[in-house]
């Protein structure tokens, strides 16, 4: 726990998780629960979606800002690299602190997530225990540790 969050409880924190696979989903919801994390997870299976949740599309109209996006590349429809550059676009959203969590290590991805200006970039472990090991430092410094610009919504 950060010395700056240990005289009060930490805050519930709002993620947003977007991710197609069903297991990462299950296995990212499991591990904060277990982990004692500090959030509330939302789910969203790809970017058109995510940008459908973070507009307060008509599926969506009382969604609350994310204070975390933990952001999958690989995904149907709108990929993550697609969906990093239309948030860092946007003025309204562009604040929001982007964690890339996916399974590809290649170097031109990880590049071009940081040139789209995410915060920064997992690889997702393949072995299980491994996984469960980098979603709960991603828990403990991005959950407990950072401190998040205010921003206004309902």
């Amino acid at each position: 726990m950060c010395a700056s969050q240990t005289k009060t409880s930490p805050r519930l924190i709002d993620v947003l998780l977007v991710e197609d696979d069903p297991g990462d989903v299950l296995l990212t919801r499991k591990t904060l629960e277990s982990e004692k994390i500090f959030t509330s997870l939302h789910v969203v299976g790809d970017g058109v979606e995510a940008l459908e949740y973070l507009r307060q599309g008509e599926k969506y109209g009382d969604a609350k800002r994310p204070d975390l996006i933990l952001l999958d590349l690989n995904m149907p429809r709108m990929d993550g690299r697609e969906l990093l550059a239309v948030l860092k676009a946007d003025e309204d959203l562009k604040n929001i602190p982007v964690v890339v969590l996916t399974t590809s290590s290649a170097d031109e991805d990880i590049l071009r997530s940081y040139d789209l200006q995410a915060s920064c970039y997992v690889t997702k472990p393949v072995d299980l225990d491994a996984f469960k090991k980098v979603i709960a430092a991603i828990g403990d410094f991005w959950l407990a540790c950072v401190r998040y610009p205010p921003h206004d919504s309902g």
